[in-house]
């Protein structure tokens, strides 16, 4: 037992035969702490628990959870590859006690798995703890019968952790596995032990106190415990290695690297395929819990992890994108843990190679911008650190790139401005994302939902109901009552309203008491299944405990659930019509109209979104009724149910159904299956139809259709047509014919253009009405045509100055043509007799310095400029004349 895989599932077996519920990892977005960026050790998704604002139905749990160490606090982006146990993606094997086992328990757990389940060598190994815990100290004689000198005293807070300034918190305990003294290093707390000869393995926490204020600790009164075991690290510790790199997970992917590019892992591509192994864990990892590249937030550490891969691929040589290929490695090796790996697989594959086409036009430009910064540097010189970092950031030209390409010059690079620029940016990085998380919960919501229980929800089947206020929130606070005129958030035990999720907004009302009317506008869902009514007390007063009638919004309603209907079966239609890759990136369903967000790397086409909207509206009129089912996770996806990747769901889930299929691998199959927490219609045809209105980008890789159902849907159309009525009678055509008529006029639009064209450049040349003066003149004894003209667009001077050319068969001409808004465009022609010694571009530029304008370019023989005043068109061309003559 050695193997990733193995020991992973020895671990949590282990600990659930131990009485512990495995509970699936969270994903890499935390649900449940603003202030994090990424999901980055395994107790985030208890944090809650232990804090006591949410309880669960078990006391003692086990996870593999999957983490991202690449942004923030906790950023090892630019370690990996060149260190043996620096990732961004790692798993965390962790068991944990909420108010159950402390730490006898906790220890004597740990020993046994490592010394028999593991079978690790008991002599190699030493411990730490808090230089105050004496019972933990104690507890490691009795338990593992470790010697004094083997159980160190740590006085540092690496032996203490905090959740917090205020809050949970206790001593550690580390366990430390010996190497061996061929390996430079001492053990923790002395001199040397910053080396590699000793290395920690597990963490025991031991929750013990509560931090009340900076002076202020007491005793919590359920102490709990939190684990945690790198993998990587006893996988290489049990396979014989010292690197985690050399462990069997990391040399398939770097076998498959290797064999893709054909350079060996020596060297110095010894690090770039080692990049490219870890990375790829976590650009995948993300991308599945529907992290998508961008410009900021998390999708720009996830661009910077595959950016810097895909600079390593490159420099290894690969031709053409490399990443994505490798891929089916990675879910070979981790999908079964993991099926999220293999549900998103498709996605993936194609936002990675996307991401790396994109990525090679990006550093050829970059290798442009980083010559033209350092055109004047020389040898010895540096580059300014602003720069280096623009190029960075902005243009995703990574540093150590730049570094390497100076490097040859002798150019280096300002390192500390470098750092500077970057530290600013951290800033403002953690600025914007200081309380803003997603799943943001206030602490009042969770207290009530411990307090009263979770809302139960009756709106599926009904859209009026009684219920009970348990709670009354005025401006964050809990109050007895609220009075005509104020706005309040209402609690109740159940309600038929429907909560905003999903996409899908919440619904609004009435709810009425025997003293009271209140008008529902919004209702939200918070904490742990607590429907939040925000209402205006229209009457009376209400009180917590109030009986109350609540209704809907019938006409609402009904618009909502066509609307989200509707969603659901354009997300079908568009994995049919654009590929399996397409997946949900989110949604609003209001009761106007619908927008659907789909990861696809390039605008769709008239005909796809044609072929959509037919697709989808096909099942519409079937009118076939839709099905709802509660099923386990595994089971809907075991079924071919559609779950949205990142999106948080319970033991059971409510699977909707809806319309057969007609066509391809859908044909005689439900044509749409999918989770979903959301109201729908009874049947399809309820929806009407549905029409897409527009087809838009809302960022990388993520395409945004707009779409109307029923009446409005009907509305928009019936707009449409009498648009195209109203068009069609103003040209004395028939609608059917309105097309062939409106080419028509666009036809002899163009031909008439062309015409006055030439009309106008015939009537520039002439002599105009009498034989009066054509402009040609002798200068220096060369023929010299000079006019200014007008309604001649500055396009078509050069036609007019070559026309003038054959007239005069030789000499020179110059042409001004003076805009609408007084500017001045001038050409000026030389036939090619004279090219020798005269110049068009020196003779324009004299054009251009009379009216204003600087330069001018083109040939000997013709030459072009312009300039803002064109109230000086005539000196213009006495300029050119002069010249000639000088």
């Amino acid at each position: 037992m050695s193997g990733v895989n193995e020991i992973r599932s020895t671990f949590l077996d282990y600990f659930r035969k131990n009485g512990h519920e495995i509970v699936p990892s969270s994903p890499l977005v935390p649900r449940n702490d603003p202030t994090l960026m990424f999901t980055n050790a395994g107790m985030v998704q208890f944090k809650n628990v232990f804090t006591g604002l949410e309880t669960r139905p078990y006391s003692t749990a086990v996870t593999a959870q999957k983490c991202v160490r690449a942004g923030g606090k906790h950023n090892d982006l630019d370690n990996v590859g060149y260190t043996a146990r620096h990732h961004t993606f790692f798993e965390m094997l962790g068991n944990f006690s909420f108010g159950d086992y402390f730490k006898e328990q906790a220890i004597e757990l740990a020993w046994n798995l490592i010394t028999r389940e593991f079978g690790i060598d008991r002599n190699r190994l030493l411990v730490t703890v808090y230089h105050t815990d004496d019972q933990a100290f104690d507890l490691w004689k009795k338990i593992a019968g470790l010697s004094d000198d083997r159980i160190i005293r740590i006085p540092t807070s690496d032996n203490f952790w905090a959740m917090g300034d205020t809050g949970p918190c206790g001593p550690c305990s580390e366990i430390f596995y010996d190497h061996g003294d061929h390996i430079w290093g001492g053990p923790p707390g002395s001199p040397d032990e910053d080396g590699d000869r000793f290395i920690e393995i597990w963490n025991l926490v031991f929750m013990q106190y509560e931090q009340v204020t900076k002076e202020q600790r007491v005793d919590l009164p359920r102490p709990s415990i939190d684990t945690g075991m790198g993998i990587e690290r006893v996988a290489a510790l049990l396979q014989g290695k010292h690197d985690n790199y050399d462990i069997d997970l990391f040399q398939a992917l770097i076998a498959a690297s290797v064999e893709a590019t054909g350079v060996a892992a020596e060297g110095e591509a010894r690090a770039s395929h080692r990049v490219i192994a870890d990375h790829l864990r976590s650009s995948a990892f993300l991308i599945a819990d529907g992290v998508l590249p961008a410009k900021d937030g998390r999708g720009y550490v996830l661009r910077r992890i595959m950016r810097r891969a895909m600079r390593h691929a490159q420099l290894l040589g690969a031709k053409d994108p490399l990443m994505w290929r490798l891929l089916p490695v990675l879910v070979g090796e981790m999908g079964r843990a993991y099926p999220e790996l293999q549900r998103a697989e498709a996605l993936i594959s194609e936002t990675l190679k996307l991401e790396e086409t994109r990525f090679r036009t990006t550093l050829e430009r970059g290798l442009t911008l980083l010559s033209e910064a350092t055109s004047t540097l020389h040898k010895g010189a540096t580059l300014d650190g602003e720069t280096a970092f623009k190029l960075y950031d902005t243009y995703g030209f990574p540093l150590d790139l730049t570094q390497d390409a100076l490097r040859g010059r002798g150019i280096g690079v300002d390192l500390s401005g470098f750092t500077d620029a970057m530290e600013r940016q951290k800033a403002e990085a953690r600025a914007h994302w200081a309380g803003s998380g997603e799943a943001a919960t206030e602490t009042v919501w969770f207290e009530l939902g411990e307090k009263v229980g979770a809302t139960e929800f009756l709106g599926y089947d009904t859209e009026t109901a009684e219920g009970v206020v348990q709670a009354i929130v005025r401006d964050g606070k809990v109050v007895d009552s609220a009075s005509a005129g104020e706005s309040v958030q209402l609690v109740l035990n159940q309600t038929p309203f429907y909560g905003e999720s999903g996409g899908q907004m919440g619904d609004s009302g009435v709810i009425s008491t025997d003293d009271a009317r209140l008008v529902v506008t919004d209702t939200q869902k918070k904490g742990e299944g607590v429907f939040v009514h925000s209402v205006r007390v229209e009457d009376g007063v209400i009180k917590v405990g109030d009986a109350a009638l609540l209704a809907v919004d019938h006409a609402r309603r009904s618009r909502l659930r066509a609307n989200h209907s509707a969603t659901h079966l354009l997300h079908e239609a568009l994995r049919e019509v654009l590929g399996t890759h397409v997946a949900q990136k989110g949604s609003l369903v209001a009761p106007e109209r619908l927008r659907f967000d789909v990861s696809h790397p390039k605008p769709m086409t008239g005909e796809e979104l044609a072929r959509i909207e037919d697709m989808a509206n096909e099942i519409i009129v079937q009118n076939a009724p839709v099905t709802t089912r509660l099923m386990t996770v595994d089971d809907a996806i075991a079924e071919g149910a559609m779950a949205l990747f990142g999106e948080k769901y319970g033991d059971e889930v409510r699977v909707v159904s809806m319309g057969t299929g007609v066509r391809g691998v859908k044909a005689g199959r439900a044509y749409s299956v999918e989770l979903c927490g959301g109201t729908h219609v009874g049947a399809t045809g309820e929806i009407g139809l549905v029409r897409i209105v527009s087809e838009s980008a809302v960022g990388s890789g993520v395409r945004r259709l707009e779409a109307l159902t029923g009446e409005t849907a009907r509305a928009y159309l019936a707009e449409q047509d009498e648009r195209v009525k109203s068009l069609a009678g103003s040209l004395k055509v028939q609608p059917a014919e309105l097309i062939a008529r409106v080419e028509a006029l666009v036809d002899e639009r163009r031909k008439l253009e062309r015409e006055l064209t030439d009309a106008r450049k015939k009537l520039a040349l002439s002599a105009g009405p009498g034989g009066g003066d054509d402009g040609v003149r002798e200068v220096a004894g060369l023929k010299f045509l000079g006019k200014v003209v007008t309604g001649v667009e500055p396009r078509d001077l050069k036609s007019l100055a070559d026309d003038g050319k054959k007239s005069l068969g030789s000499g020179v001409v110059a042409f001004v043509g003076v805009s609408p808004d007084g500017k001045a465009s001038a050409v000026v022609a030389v036939t090619d007799d004279l090219t020798g010694r005269i110049s068009a571009v020196d003779l324009v530029r004299r054009a251009s310095e009379a009216l204003g304008g600087k330069g001018g370019g083109g040939r000997a023989d013709m030459a072009q400029a312009g300039g803002p005043e064109g109230a000086k068109a005539a000196e213009a061309i006495d300029a050119v004349a002069g010249a000639l003559a000088s």
